[in-house]
């Protein structure tokens, strides 16, 4: 079967050459941005190993011989996955990679926030020596952190917050704590956001798009921190400006934004009290290569007739 990469930013191929290789999977890369460089150059494609370009109903139809489409990562937003359905393509993801690294970017922009590092460091250098200019600072053991989405990664988060001392509520009606996650307390949605001193968002985005909106920030504790290392379009970006804006929260941390990459002058930019990474809570040179292996493993199975591990939809 051909394999075609259609696209990639990342440093190499080179794992994914050495597996293709090794089982005799003829593959290339290409480097498609649009539907139409999909559809031109991927024509002969049966499985893709797909990072952004778009794979929509229109390309999927135009592509007869496509048979998997396997995705760099956790979320299929640009996968058409019911058309792809629809045509009998098989969809994967690589839902297992990097946990601990999202886990712990969570963790370091939360003690950012709380402990005022980047703010502090920033003001030291351009106004003098004065620790008074972080005031407010509280104990880590003083306060309350609300996980929302308690899966793979918000338990992994859950259980580094619990290890600092803070007191852990969550929210997710699918979760079941059982005696390793009872120092969890499980809350509804409403009472977690009031509650809350840092919110920390690890729910899939089918589940939580626009949930961080004016009504959310009027509910939070004007305190209270909020941290996305999610997807971006959890948080609505202009209420979120607003409310930092107005003071209707202490601050908020995002690793994800509504669109990628954020353009530099993004109002929310001008706000000290945020924290912004480029969509990097994933990365680690061994996460990537985690990531890397996954993906062109599971074309090869598939290539190979073997059983898949990391089925999206299910065929017929």
């Amino acid at each position: 079967m051909q394999v075609i990469i259609t696209d990639n930013d990342h440093a190499d191929i080179d794992t994914e050459r050495r597996i293709l290789e090794e089982a005799d999977v003829p593959f290339r890369l290409e480097q498609c941005a649009t539907e139409d460089d999909v559809i031109e150059r991927c024509a002969d494609g049966e499985i893709f190993l797909n990072q952004y370009a778009p794979i929509t109903r229109r390309v999927v139809e135009a592509l007869p011989n496509l048979k998997l489409v396997v995705r760099y990562g956790v979320g299929v937003n640009n996968v058409d996955v019911e058309a792809c359905t629809e045509h009998g393509v098989q969809v994967e993801n690589v839902p297992d990679y990097g946990m601990n690294e999202v886990a712990d970017q969570a963790i370091a922009l939360m003690m950012a926030l709380l402990r005022k590092v980047v703010l502090m460091n920033d003001r030291t250098k351009t106004e003098g020596w004065d620790y008074t200019r972080s005031v407010p600072v509280h104990r880590l053991s003083e306060l309350t952190c609300g996980v929302i989405g308690l899966g793979r990664i918000g338990r992994e988060f859950a259980k580094r917050a619990h290890a600092l001392g803070m007191k852990v509520i969550g929210y997710d009606p699918y979760f079941t704590p059982g005696e390793e996650f009872s120092f969890v307390e499980q809350v509804d949605l409403d009472d977690l956001m009031g509650r809350s001193d840092v919110i920390s968002v690890h729910c899939p985005p089918e589940h939580a798009m626009d949930m961080f909106n004016k009504d959310a920030f009027a509910r939070m504790k004007d305190t209270a921190y909020l941290i996305n290392v999610a997807r971006g379009g959890i948080v609505n970006e202009a209420d979120l400006e607003v409310a930092l804006t107005e003071g209707q929260i202490a601050g908020a941390a995002l690793d994800c934004m509504e669109n990628e990459p954020a353009a530099p002058g993004n109002p929310l930019f001008a706000h000290e009290n945020l924290l912004v990474t480029p969509h990097m809570a994933w990365y680690s040179e061994e996460a990537a290569d985690e990531l890397n292996t996954k993906v062109a493993e599971e074309a090869v199975a598939f290539a190979c007739g073997e059983p898949i591990r990391y089925p999206v939809n299910h065929l017929d």
